[in-house]
């Protein structure tokens, strides 16, 4: 099975609550080498919370639209559901997206 990295952009069937899923990217947050991958949602909708994170670089990642990553929307996601990569984020971006994600978890652990 393929081995992802942390910054990784996939494309892949991303369930919502409701029980739907839609074809989008996705972000990789990890891989341990399973069936699964840790990913966040990316989507092309302007910014809405606290929480999201514009991508700068969203052409350099492959992607086809300016982008925000949700980094409180995570799933683990077998990875049968990826379709392929599109590419992976820049240091920059990836930075910007770790350093919400730590909010986010000092919000949700205390």
């Amino acid at each position: 099975m393929k081995q992802y990295k942390a910054g990784d952009i996939l494309l892949m069937a991303f369930p919502f609550s409701s029980g739907s899923s839609k074809r989008r990217p996705a972000l990789v947050l990890a891989d341990m080498g399973d069936n699964d991958v840790l990913v966040v949602r990316v989507t092309t909708t302007q910014t809405q919370t606290l929480y999201d994170t514009e991508l700068r670089d969203w052409q350099l990642a492959g992607l086809l639209a300016p982008s925000v990553v949700r980094t409180d929307k995570l799933a683990t996601l077998e990875k049968s559901l990826v379709e392929r990569q599109l590419g992976s984020l820049t240091e920059a971006d990836y930075t910007a997206v770790a350093s919400t994600i730590q909010i986010v978890f000092s919000e949700w652990i205390r």
